[in-house]
């Protein structure tokens, strides 16, 4: 079993109150007095980690990068530029120490990390404050020597962006980057990995799927049994610029997102079943006939409306200090959501040298704001190309204000971060 999914069994005392085993308690945040917000699905209950719980800490180490990929938010923006101080770093570490459980710590954000000089020094640190430490890097700079710095660093997972399986379409997609070397330095420190466990670190592989790459997809998932990745993460791609609109795989899924089974069609429950040329026209035929759609009870819906960073209970720290509910907030930048242009304004709820941890976290506008997400009585603006208000993630035509999440593709199991 996975360390992902694992088996428990709660009690239901004398007065009906369901308890759970104090360790999962713990894990998932279930402090005295927590609220935990239920669904009820067709065959149980889906409980959801409370809001209070910090799980996850995503940290920008730099917004820099040593290449100009064409899919990157770096063609859409005008941001400045840096490095965490060791001084902003320090505080992180600090007011991780002081938490009661330790989170994980996830090295990415909107640059390379490997491009921070002293990225080696921060793996070790959080490790050392008991972290769980995992890194998302292109891969290009993971030469033997710093891929052997982090693996004695402790880190707990790499993962490895790659967006083809030949050299030409890859240097399409990502300029200036040279697969064979990149594929060279990953085995590399696969074999460094070795000389002390042949599990640990992780190595993870993320892939960004557009039009013009998802037929290598198979090949991209061979290489990833070739370099014992353990883990896969597919994304699709969040067009930056116009030129990438006609890349995305999602027009026509976007119009099929529901929040909950519609009363006014018909429920069909799918049986474990071979995709191939035999069931190819059966399934599509399902797929568009309105129905709604379960496997083995559970809605194939009831993933959206669901915001990632929510649901890990994270949050994200930029390379200046500033602490954002999740990575899209981190940054003002603009995107195109059905080829329109939508602006999305960053949304910091303090900076970490001026506040602890902790502090930030329980700022009430910030407790207030999980809640929301959590509910997410939003305007489906993935669905509705009405009103120009879906343009900017300022307000909707619920009566929310800034910022608002109708219009996050990240909410709607779209695009994915590790």
């Amino acid at each position: 079993m996975s360390e992902d999914s694992a088996q428990h069994w709660a009690k239901v005392d004398p007065e009906g109150r369901l308890v759970l085993p104090a360790e999962v308690a713990r894990n998932f945040g279930l402090a005295p007095g927590a609220e935990v917000q239920f669904v009820e699905v067709t065959n149980g209950l889906h409980l959801h980690r409370p809001i209070t719980s910090l799980a996850k800490i995503y940290i920008e180490p730099t917004n820099l990068c040593n290449l100009t990929c064409r899919t990157c938010v770096r063609n859409a923006w005008n941001e400045p530029l840096g490095r965490m101080s060791d001084f902003v770093f320090n505080r992180v570490i600090e007011s991780v120490r002081n938490l009661g459980s330790p989170p994980t710590i996830f090295f990415g954000g909107l640059g390379e990390p490997l491009f921070h000089p002293r990225i080696v020094e921060m793996v070790a640190q959080a490790r050392q404050a008991g972290c769980r430490v995992e890194l998302i890097t292109n891969g290009t700079l993971l030469d033997v020597h710093l891929s052997k710095d982090l693996v004695e660093a402790g880190l707990n997972l790499l993962w490895v962006s790659i967006d083809g399986a030949n050299p030409e379409s890859y240097a399409d997609v990502r300029l200036g980057a040279a697969l064979p070397q990149i594929i060279k330095n990953i085995e590399g420190f696969h074999a460094l990995r070795r000389t002390l466990d042949d599990s640990k670190p992780e190595i993870g592989i993320a892939f960004v799927a557009m039009k013009q790459n998802i037929n290598e997809l198979p090949a991209v998932l061979r290489l990833c049994t070739r370099l014992r990745a353990s883990r896969i993460m597919i994304s699709n791609v969040l067009p930056y610029t116009r030129e990438f609109c006609g890349e995305v795989l999602y027009s026509r899924v976007l119009g099929e997102i529901t929040k909950v089974p519609s009363p006014w069609v018909p429920s069909l429950d799918l049986p474990r079943i071979d995709a191939n040329e035999t069931t190819r026209e059966a399934l599509h035929y399902i797929r568009r006939g309105g129905y709604n759609l379960s496997y083995n009870g559970d809605y194939f819906g009831r993933s959206t409306d669901r915001c990632p960073f929510i649901e890990r209970g994270a949050t994200a720290i930029a390379w200046d200090g500033s602490l954002s509910p999740c990575l899209p907030l981190m940054h003002d930048h603009d995107s195109y959501l059905d080829e329109s242009t939508r602006h999305s304004r960053r949304y910091v709820i303090g900076n970490i040298s001026e506040h602890s941890l902790d502090e930030l976290w329980e700022q009430p506008d910030y407790m207030s704001f999980r809640r929301r997400v959590q509910t997410f009585d939003f305007s489906p603006c993935t669905l509705c190309g009405g009103c120009e208000l879906r343009d900017t993630n300022e307000e909707d035509c619920y009566g929310n204000t800034f910022p608002t999440c109708g219009g996050c593709l990240w909410a709607q199991n779209v695009i994915q971060c590790p």
